[in-house]
């Protein structure tokens, strides 16, 4: 699946940019609270965890989804049973629901 692929090197640059941030402010001595620029890392830190914490996710979503291929589930929604359409299915190959479903578990 070249998702998959791509979410391995999107992990593979964000954690290289996070090591990055962490080791260039271990060479300074940062005091994020009256440090102008340590409000900017901090956030910078966050924001690239935060993407790579969502691209991980989105990995796991992947695999459960090729798990669901195998088992020949792909393609049905996890909460009514229904197939879920071909449309969302090409938007999100990981779906695992389908909008109906999703909508109802955002409530």
């Amino acid at each position: 699946m070249a998702e998959r692929g791509s979410s391995d090197a999107q992990i593979a640059a964000l954690s290289r940019d996070f090591d990055a941030i962490v080791d260039a402010n271990a060479l300074v001595a940062v005091d994020d609270e009256h440090d102008p620029e340590g409000s900017s890392t901090a956030f910078e830190r966050a924001h690239v965890a935060a993407m790579l914490a969502r691209t991980r996710e989105h990995l796991t979503e992947l695999d459960s989804a090729l798990e669901r291929l195998e088992r020949g589930e792909y393609g049905r929604c996890a909460g009514c049973g229904e197939p879920i359409p071909a449309e969302r299915l090409e938007a999100r190959p990981a779906a695992a629901t389908c909008v109906r479903c999703a909508a109802g578990r955002a409530r």
